[in-house]
């Protein structure tokens, strides 16, 4: 009886401290898009013209690899341009292509993929398992449920959660690689490195089933 106590306190001391981690996510995400002024979509569209070329005119991309944009919040695209360009985030493409991009132009290209029809799934069935995950998360496991920061259908949470990015019909290998890019730590530049502590509870055949599942929506 004591052991039984003592992991049901333990489990219950987990949950909580993985809850404030996302609390604390939340808090440095809404200060990060304080900093970040409302940006222009009609002068946007011609600073984005670079963009374009691989993200789609309308932020539909093509290529399974090249995340879509459309209807991602302006905050976020905006933030991650930032971080290519200070090396917090790497890509050997996105590097470069960041460099070119002017400070002062970074919330009005963020605010014309905004301002597109919102991304949609690639019309499959989901994934039962995926789905679970993303709407329940595991308590077994210390695990919060994907749809707290991202909302229903992965959709968005709201304008003061946009440093967590509209994912629901995003590209399933981009969302797959993502993934595992956090789990291993490649990638390490979400709000108090919420997907980092989240992607390690996660095994290969959750990712798989994640990355379907989201892509679907």
């Amino acid at each position: 009886m004591f052991h039984v106590k003592n992991c049901i306190a333990t489990g219950f001391a987990l949950i909580v401290l993985c809850a404030s981690s996302v609390a604390l996510a939340q808090s440095a995400a809404s200060a990060e898009v304080t900093k970040l002024r409302e940006g222009d979509p009609v002068a946007g569209k011609e600073k984005s013209f670079l963009c374009q070329g691989c993200h789609g005119a309308d932020g539909i991309s093509f290529e399974p690899v090249i995340p879509k944009l459309a209807g991602q919040y302006g905050n976020y695209i905006a933030k991650q341009i930032h971080d290519y360009q200070a090396g917090t985030r790497s890509h050997q493409i996105m590097n470069a292509m960041a460099g070119t991009v002017k400070e002062a132009d970074l919330a009005d290209i963020g605010a014309y993929f905004a301002s597109q029809r919102k991304m949609k799934g690639n019309g499959s069935a989901g994934n039962p398992l995926g789905e679970d995950i993303f709407l329940h998360g595991d308590t077994s496991k210390n695990r919060i449920a994907c749809m707290g920061c991202h909302g229903e259908h992965g959709k968005g949470a709201g304008a003061k959660s946009s440093m967590f990015p509209v994912i629901g019909g995003q590209q399933k290998e981009y969302i797959r690689k993502q993934l595992i890019d956090f789990r291993s730590a490649y990638r390490t530049n979400s709000p108090n490195g919420i997907m980092n502590t989240m992607t390690k509870l996660l095994t290969d055949a959750e990712i798989e089933a994640l990355a379907e599942y989201i892509s679907a929506q």
